[in-house]
């Protein structure tokens, strides 16, 4: 008896600790508007004890605002985003690939981008990441805290908050975390890191730049055409379509399908490759539509009013990744302003592997 109310006494006092230390942490600053996890040295080091990595190497630059992050900040932030320690190699590999082609300043862009991490291989299933039912949505830890500590980084370390650097007009609720894995063992195509030349052994996480996510259902329809045609159409829907410079504004996307469209799709005889071609060729819009939109770049001042005006540059501006449950005709569609990934190289660079210590 007297060691279990010794217990509860302990109990209280630690948690009654940990919520001076959560205000803490408000008073700096420090959250995104949701409580953290006070980052004490002991819980960092066991981060940093995850790689071979120099825990003052730099990793993450923006040079416009002169700011950086190391390897010891992204652990910090890693702690307070609520990660395990086990999860610091899928951050830094994650940090690795949105550097090599940062956005400078599109972390601070009036349309309120953000980062979104897809992880393939091995580890998503050793790690406990989502690929499955409510990809996009709560419930499981390693999504939430892994797209959360990037989040966290670009606020705490790079001064990317709102009412600051952060100029998002409204922004986006994938701002607060955008993680997720391709569900591998149901999909009927290679998966993503297999296509960009690594081994389907090897794990590895892409990160790309969006803008939102837009759910697209058809559950109506064993037809492929049908299928994609709609998906094609909420790519280019108008809202998304950004036109307010004299230079030509390209857009990109990472096209979310669910197994029971891509399932459909390939026992039909469709590969990945035909389905990014066919979503390209209808990724437009008719002259006569951005007339009626105000979007209307000079270029095409001459075409025909039907002629149909492409939104991306190139086939590969179009990322594809089957994830989602086996249960439902739905897919969902992350726009982005830019070419995107443009060519095998370029696609190649986004990713990287994970790295364990050795």
């Amino acid at each position: 008896m007297t060691s279990t109310i010794e217990r509860q006494f302990a109990a209280k006092d630690a948690a009654l600790g940990a919520r001076e230390l959560i205000e803490y942490c408000y008073e700096q600053g420090w959250t995104d508007g949701m409580p953290v996890v006070p980052p004490i040295q002991e819980f960092v080091d066991e981060f940093l004890a995850q790689t071979n990595r120099d825990p003052d190497e730099v990793i993450m630059v923006q040079p416009h605002i002169d700011r950086r992050c190391t390897v010891r900040q992204a652990a910090i932030n890693a702690v307070m985003a609520g990660c395990r320690p086990e999860y610091f190699p899928v951050l830094l590999a994650a940090i690795d690939a949105f550097e090599l082609h940062a956005p400078r300043g599109g972390l601070q862009s009036t349309t309120g981008q953000t980062p979104m991490l897809i992880v393939n291989g091995p580890l998503r299933n050793k790690l406990g990441f989502n690929s499955t039912q409510n990809i996009f949505g709560p419930g499981d830890r390693a999504n939430a805290t892994m797209g959360r500590a990037m989040r966290l980084i670009i606020m705490n370390t790079l001064g990317i908050r709102p009412h600051e650097f952060d100029q998002s007009t409204q922004g986006t609720s994938a701002k607060y975390s955008c993680c997720i894995a391709e569900n591998e063992e149901d999909s009927p195509w290679e998966p993503l890191h297999v296509e960009r030349g690594f081994s389907p052994e090897a794990s590895t996480v892409t990160v790309q730049m969006i803008r939102g996510d837009l759910y697209v259902e058809h559950r109506g329809t064993q037809v492929p055409e049908e299928i994609l045609h709609t998906i094609a159409d909420s790519m280019a829907y108008a809202g998304m379509i950004t036109q307010v410079t004299d230079a030509r504004s390209y857009h990109s996307a990472i096209v979310v399908i669910g197994p029971e469209h891509a399932q459909i799709l390939a026992s039909q005889g469709w590969s990945k490759q035909d389905v990014r071609r066919f979503l390209f060729e209808n990724y437009t819009r008719s002259k006569r539509d951005l007339l009626r939109f105000g979007k209307l770049h000079p270029e095409f001042a001459a075409e025909a009013d039907d002629a149909p005006i492409p939104m991306g540059r190139s086939p590969e501006a179009i990322t594809i990744v089957v994830a989602g449950a086996n249960n439902a005709g739905v897919s969902t569609i992350c726009t982005a302003l830019g070419s995107g990934n443009v060519g095998v190289g370029a696609q190649a660079s986004r990713m990287r592997e994970i790295v364990l210590k050795a």
